[in-house]
Parts: C-alpha cells; structure tokens; sequence
C-alpha cells in the first residue's frame, strides 16, 4: 500500500527573545505562529473500521499536538537559559507561562525541539515527515526527518 503525508495547521501566540542578537530581536517580542505538523504512514485498509482508508484520524492528530505543543507554548515566553532569568519568576503572574530553553529560541532551533517534542506520542505506525513553522507570514523554518537519521554514536 502506497505511504500518504498529512498534515494539520495549528496557530499559536508566543513571544522570545534572542540572547546576544545584533538586530531588534535581541528585545522581547512575539509572534503569531503557524505551526505545521506533518506525519506519514499507511492508510488503514480494513472495510467496516471506523478509521478505513486513514492515515491517522486528523481530531487525533488535532489533540495531540493540541496538548503537547500548542497548549504549552501559546500565550507564553521562551528564552536562553543563558539570559538574565531571574527576574522572570519575581514579576509573578506576568511571567507565569515561560520556558527557559538550553537554546537560543529561533524558528530554527524551534522546529528540531517541537519535532523531539511530537515524536514520543506518536501511533506506532506513524512517523513524523516534518514539522514547519512560520514566524510570521512570509518566513518559516522547516525540519525533515530525512534530513536528521543520524546512527547514535555510543561512549565507549
């Protein structure tokens, strides 16, 4: 049976900071998010299933991401761990929804995060294709599974 890519939009506010940028994004600021998840697998081929002829249902796919992306990062404040955090927590209710990340939060480093992200709650049979995320209307980042198979080097 033939492989089948579908995807789900998501939108979601949010707003970042870059650490030690030489442009205006060095200064707090936000963006209105699309977020575009997109997964591979088999279409269900079972006559009188509920799912027949599904890759995944879209509601599933609509609900995870919901709840393990969209619900966790819309209406918050990612910023490098590296930066001045500790005033965040004193200004209390103002800053209640924010992440310190170990990485400058760029669109770029955005899309490998919400791809390791989505991967773990993922149907068995079903692989992440891609993840792209536009910052604002004309501009996004992508990530690709085939572009990140890398064999694990193990410590010796």
């Amino acid at each position: 049976m033939a492989k089948i890519r579908v995807t789900k939009q998501f939108g979601f506010e949010m707003s970042h900071a870059l650490l030690n940028y030489d442009g205006l994004c060095r200064n707090i600021h936000g963006h209105s998010y699309k977020l575009q998840i997109t997964v591979t697998g088999e279409p269900v081929n079972q006559p009188g299933n509920a799912k027949d002829g599904m890759v995944i249902d879209f509601s599933i796919l609509k609900k995870m991401i919901q709840e393990q992306i969209v619900s966790k990062l819309d209406h918050s404040m990612m910023i490098n761990k590296n930066a001045p955090t500790d005033k965040l927590e004193a200004l209390g209710q103002m800053y209640e929804r924010h992440h310190v990340v170990p990485f400058q939060p760029t669109s770029e480093n955005l899309v490998a995060y919400i791809a390791d992200e989505v991967k773990p709650f993922l149907p068995e049979h079903i692989e992440l294709f891609s993840v792209r995320l536009f910052e604002t209307s004309n501009s996004f980042a992508e990530w690709f599974a085939s572009d990140n198979h890398i064999s694990k080097i193990v410590d010796r």
